[in-house]
């Protein structure tokens, strides 16, 4: 059986084991259910940009050219929370769509895997950012009115914590010993003046359990760069956006745009 079309990322559904669904062309594969399958997935070397083109090539984030340096999706407050200015009535790229995004409830939380991290994002996206990073565990520090308050709190933050995930030690489930509560209690404390009064009273710990069957000893990332690029082994695991198999791992999110052909074996 053989599906078709751009990757776009795996939604997830949290519950005792986190489901995953894959939206490939017409289709939703649920891939929870392919585990322990074999399956090979082909570059066609056409992309599809978010804003419908198709493209041979794609720039930074899968976005074409044209949009990375043009559309608000792809500005740099995205990466970069502090840099907003929509609070201030100051446009960057699109007043009206940066005041949608960043004129909202937004969250300042840590995240555990191999180490603890701080990181933002928009109250609507728990717990789907904690399971896209793969995190084991995570809480929320403080929630802010708008992402200028949270890039705020994360800068002051990265005395204390990093704010990038070491996805290879993500996906070999190795793990810390370090204390969320202690973190939490840390982070709060490390707080500027002005921000004191968006903490969140008590830690609340979500914990997170993947569909993993094996995890990789090695880590050996898979991409497509050309026409006709594949991998084909058997899928043993999910953890964030990346689909562990027996030839190596495939990260999704970092693909999205990309069409491929999908056969299962």
């Amino acid at each position: 059986m053989q599906f078709t079309g751009p990757l776009r990322k795996m939604t997830t559904q949290y519950g005792p084991t986190i489901r995953y669904s894959l939206p490939l062309g017409m289709d939703l594969l649920m891939m929870n259910g392919l585990i322990g399958k074999p399956l090979r997935m082909t570059f066609t070397g056409t992309h599809k940009c978010f804003c419908g083109q198709l493209v041979p090539e794609v720039y930074r984030q899968n976005f074409c050219r044209e949009c990375f340096f043009t559309k608000p999706e792809a500005s740099p407050t995205i990466m970069k929370p502090e840099l907003s200015k929509a609070h201030l009535g100051i446009a960057e790229r699109d007043l009206e769509f940066e005041q949608r995004l960043q004129l909202q409830p937004h969250l300042v939380y840590l995240a555990k895997t191999d180490r603890i991290k701080v990181g933002v994002t928009r109250k609507t996206q728990m717990p789907y950012r904690w399971m896209d990073q793969g995190a084991d565990e995570a809480t929320v520090i403080l929630e802010v009115p708008n992402r200028y308050l949270a890039g705020v709190a994360e800068v002051a933050l990265k005395d204390h914590f990093t704010d990038k995930t070491s996805w290879q030690a993500m996906l070999k489930g190795a793990t810390t010993e370090e204390s969320l509560e202690e973190a939490f209690a840390l982070a709060q404390a490390s707080l500027p003046e002005e921000l004191q009064q968006y903490r969140t009273q008590q830690p609340e710990i979500w914990s997170m359990n993947y569909p993993v069957e094996q995890h990789p000893s090695k880590v050996k990332s898979m991409s497509f760069k050309s026409e006709g690029d594949s991998w084909e082994g058997e899928l043993v695991g999910i953890k964030g956006q990346y689909l562990i198999t027996t030839a190596g791992v495939f990260n999704v999110r970092s693909h999205e745009g990309h069409i491929v052909n999908l056969e299962l074996l």
